[in-house]
């Protein structure tokens, strides 16, 4: 049986349901129809959530020895079936099999998550007669994101089920595979059934989710938009909930950096990863005008080099946009960036040829940008470099965070205390120097501002899955 067929899994079993309708998913490198999905909707949230309460307090009673156990067997069910996971996301998404290999990163963050399970277990004892006791919610909704769902599943599902709590989680039904095989591995490690349920779904489902009375916790990952209609209905349960809504993330260069590392990073990063739909990447290229020229030569030669095609293709760099809707999109912010008069310096087009049944966008960077325009100002989620002149490091620190997005910004400089005086004067939850820079579940993730609030990551991660309870302890 494959993914699309299984349906979803409620209390351990697969069931087909789509009072949600159906979405019909089209491989992005070719335009093919791959497969129907059946969508859920509130039924089938309702009987999901109602498994995950009865399931959640034997679970959370095995003790977190014996919950670790099971992620660690997880992760090694994942790390054995790496080379599936990444054809899975080729098939979905579009990622390049050469760039990211899903399963190895969720099977990071559960070993993680299990190794931070015991030592969070007694809490904490803040005074001799005070204790403060950590306590999982119970039912942890989850909402990853399309450009990496069984990524998203290890980021969330990792703390939520280390610390006792049971999951429903919601795959995207323009890309559902990832999700689904987690799910499946989940079973085969020996989690118990209900522990973890999931719902493929779209906005109904996820309203349904978020709004759900039997739901404690939410955690969401995708765009602002979204975001706040997620906060909206969780508001209506007064549900606490965990946002990551992406960015529009600077990048500042001065005369003194490695000129060729920040350009390479600007090109192959900032542009080409995931063919521009990640939330981190740096899409806002601030360079002095010193420097400027040079920079920006050096960006649209790196883009010139860089391998577009198949995402099966061990050779490719950049794939296709996950959707048809998605590379119309693209297109329209190019043909606005043009009309707002950005300079095209490299792409802007889609591609064609073999490419033409495929939903490829040309990596594409754009010149002389104003600030104040839309392509600067705005998540593109595509294939599109904006970059952007500065003469002063007041005017570079004030442009960077002139921005209702607070989720990365990177620096490139050879300066300390220009380091120091950035590193504490840039609005983002994460800062990175001289380099790329890698979500790792050893540190916090998160954003401020219209990039969300919560953190996944780090021991703040873990802790966004309890909550606490204050014990006063009187002596016998």
């Amino acid at each position: 049986m494959g993914l699309a067929e299984r349906g979803h899994l409620v209390g351990g079993e697969w069931t087909v349901g789509a009072s949600g309708g159906t979405f019909d998913h089209h491989e992005p490198a070719t335009g093919r129809h791959q497969a129907t999905v059946g969508l859920g909707g509130a039924a089938e949230i309702d009987a999901a959530v109602a498994s995950a309460r009865a399931a959640q307090p034997s679970w959370a009673a095995l003790g977190p020895q014996r919950r670790a156990a099971v992620l660690v067997r997880l992760a090694e069910l994942l790390e054995e079936g790496a080379a599936e996971a990444a054809e899975l996301a080729a098939i979905e998404n579009g990622t390049p099999v050469r760039i990211l290999n899903p399963a190895a990163y969720a099977a990071a963050w559960l070993r993680h998550a299990a190794a931070w399970a015991p030592a969070l277990d007694s809490g904490e004892r803040p005074g001799r007669d005070v204790a403060v006791d950590l306590e999982p919610y119970g039912v942890v909704g989850a909402i990853p994101p399309w450009n990496g769902s069984m990524m998203g599943m290890g980021q969330k599902c990792g703390p939520a089920l280390a610390l006792g709590n049971a999951v429903v989680a919601k795959p995207p039904e323009v890309a559902p595979f990832g999700m689904l095989r987690f799910a499946e591995l989940a079973l085969e490690a020996g989690l118990p059934p209900g522990v973890l349920n999931e719902v493929v779904g779209g906005a109904e489902a996820g309203a349904a989710l978020a709004g759900h009375g039997g739901v404690d916790k939410v955690s969401f990952t995708g765009g602002p938009a979204t975001g706040r209609a997620v906060m909206a209905a969780a508001a209506t349960q007064l549900t606490p909930v965990t946002l990551e809504l992406g960015g529009k993330s600077p990048c500042i260069v001065f005369p003194d950096a490695d000129l060729g590392a920040a350009a390479a990073m600007a090109a192959r990063i900032g542009t080409a990863l995931f063919s521009g739909q990640g939330c981190a990447l740096p899409t806002r290229l601030y360079v002095h005008a010193d420097v400027y020229d040079d920079v920006v030569e050096r960006v649209r030669h790196h883009l010139g080099g860089l391998t577009v095609g198949d995402p099966l293709d061990p050779a490719t760099v950049v794939g296709p946009v996950v959707t048809e809707a998605a590379l119309e999109r693209i297109l329209g912010v190019i043909d606005r960036a043009r009309a707002e008069g950005a300079t095209l310096l490299a792409g802007g087009a889609r591609l064609g040829g073999d490419l033409a049944s495929g939903w490829f966008v040309a990596p594409t960077l754009f010149g002389h940008v104003d600030h104040d325009s839309d392509l600067a100002r705005h998540e593109v989620f595509g294939p599109v470099q904006a970059a952007l002149r500065f003469e002063t490091e007041d005017e570079a620190l004030r442009k960077a965070n002139d921005s209702p997005y607070g989720l990365h910004a990177y620096l490139f400089t050879s300066d300390p205390t220009r380091i120091e005086r950035f590193r504490r004067g840039l609005e983002a939850g994460t800062v990175v120097v001289n380099g790329m820079g890698r979500a790792t579940p050893a540190a916090p993730f998160g954003g401020v501002k219209h990039s969300g609030f919560g953190r996944e990551g780090g021991r703040a991660g873990m802790l966004d899955m309890v909550r606490t309870k204050t014990v006063h302890l009187r002596p016998g």
